[in-house]
């Protein structure tokens, strides 16, 4: 008779956790993720709606005729286009890409295009993984991702390789969408690995954009290579009832998973919801297996909770560790503003609105070139800060030294049974164990220039 009593009460139990829950991820907004984050600058978020333009550029055919240009148009000269290479060119080995000699920008951009929803080969290149498959510099990679990112690699190695000589001012940019995003930051990984096949280029001019990127590497690289590689999230709205957030970079739902389920998608991704509530923020941090979005972090935001209408674009900028877009927002467009079109749209919105306010300032040259110095070191500052919350929390091999990437070798006589310098994954060495003084770390990576302010060393930079 206790037992049939106390199942009513248990669902009641049950029933307000629900409810609980519920209630907490409705009043989440794509806002909160970003909402102590900085904003950015004109100077820093420049580079956005162009490379946007670039990446939709690939998906056209004939770039003097073209079909899906935005108002405005691309901005392309076709004459500065180096290369293109579409899906029979690649062999389904990777999307289809352009290598673009942006003069106008000293830049040489190499972009890719988004998932082809029709394309077997990017599906191909999406279900290729499994969390803890592939490893790459202390860290965990998508492994589909990162052998596309080296065949590209493989494949133009000597015309990237010639243009970089050729210009030596120019930086290397690499950039792509959704599915293109995770192969651009990776190839960006893997050319900061591999400087020597591009003619010992310096890191300083290599850079990545992810435009919507996919979850696609470990916390501890996500952050190392913050000084490389920037991620774009767009959170956009039409009206108070009808909201969009971008799904995939806030769900570690491994990607062959969701598009195993393509045709459920709500459901995976309310499943997915409910069961990372469920989980501790500290124990996610600590699983080395667990990826995420990469690199620094651009956070366009133009919604507000209870407000109607829409506002103003607001972009946020970060480096954070924890935090770094876990809550999946329940939307009725969850999918909507993944697409490349709007992200272009809002994003050269943004930078319309950045550079109003700098007009109407007035800022000289003179004091623009300075802010620009100061933006630069604030970035240094906020990235060293993430690296020693990676530390502070504790994140699994977030100060492992390394031949390439962020951090130096051993110094000579530690470790000495590794011949790379890496703690391998799961190790059990007292290294990994026990808790390195912060002092000691910084002064592995960084110096003091003559104005006392924090820069990372010499031979740390030419990594």
């Amino acid at each position: 008779m206790s037992i049939i009593c106390g199942l009513p009460l248990l669902e009641c139990v049950y029933c307000l956790a629900c409810a609980r829950w519920a209630w907490k991820r409705c009043l989440h907004t794509a806002g909160h993720d970003s909402e102590t984050w900085g904003l950015a600058t004109a100077e820093e978020f420049e580079p956005v709606p162009r490379i946007c333009r670039l990446i939709l550029a690939v998906y056209e055919e004939d770039l003097r005729h073209p079909l899906w240009a935005p108002p405005g148009g691309y901005g392309i000269d076709p004459d500065w286009v180096i290369l293109r290479k579409n899906y029979e060119d690649t062999h389904g080995r990777a999307p289809p890409y352009m290598v673009y000699l942006d003069h106008g920008n000293v830049d040489i951009v190499l972009a890719f295009r988004g998932l082809n929803m029709a394309r077997e080969s990017d599906y191909a290149v999406l279900l290729d993984n499994k969390l803890g498959q592939r490893e790459f510099d202390g860290g965990y990679v998508h492994n589909g991702l990162l052998n596309a990112a080296w065949w590209v690699l493989d494949a133009e190695c000597e015309v990237l390789r010639e243009l970089v000589e050729k210009y030596p001012n120019y930086t290397l940019t690499f950039t792509g969408h959704s599915l293109g995003s995770g192969v651009a930051v990776l190839l960006a990984m893997v050319v900061v690995q591999n400087r020597d096949r591009l003619g010992n280029i310096d890191r300083k001019r290599i850079r990545g954009y992810a435009i919507a990127p996919a979850r696609c590497m470990s916390l501890n690289l996500a952050v190392r290579y913050a000084d490389v590689i920037n991620s774009v999230v767009l959170q956009a709205s039409s009206c108070s009832s009808c909201w969009m957030d971008d799904f995939l970079p806030r769900t570690a739902t491994p990607l062959e998973d969701i598009f195993k389920s393509l045709f459920c998608l709500p459901c995976l991704l309310c499943l997915r919801c409910m069961k990372d509530t469920c989980i501790p923020e500290e124990k996610k941090l600590k699983d080395p297996r667990r990826l995420y979005a990469p690199g620094r972090l651009y956070h366009i935001v133009e919604r507000k909770p209870f407000r109607m209408g829409r506002f103003p674009p607001v972009v946020r900028t970060a480096v954070p560790v924890d935090g770094r877009f876990e809550n999946i927002v329940l939307s009725c467009n969850a999918t909507s503003d993944h697409a490349i079109i709007w992200i272009e749209k809002e994003a050269q919105r943004a930078l319309d609105l950045m550079l109003e306010k700098d007009r109407i300032m007035e800022i000289p040259a003179k004091q623009r070139m300075e802010r620009q110095k100061t933006i630069a070191r604030e970035h240094s500052e906020e990235y060293k800060a993430a690296l020693q919350r990676a530390v502070t929390l504790d994140v699994p091999l977030a100060y492992s030294p390394s031949p390439y990437g962020t951090f130096n070798e051993h110094e000579e006589g530690e470790n000495s049974n590794s011949s790379s310098g890496e703690v391998p994954l799961g190790s059990s060495s007292k290294r990994s164990k026990k808790r390195e003084s912060w002092d000691d770390f910084i002064k592995l990576l960084f110096d003091k220039d003559e104005s006392g302010h924090i820069v990372l060393k010499k031979s740390q930079a030419g990594n």
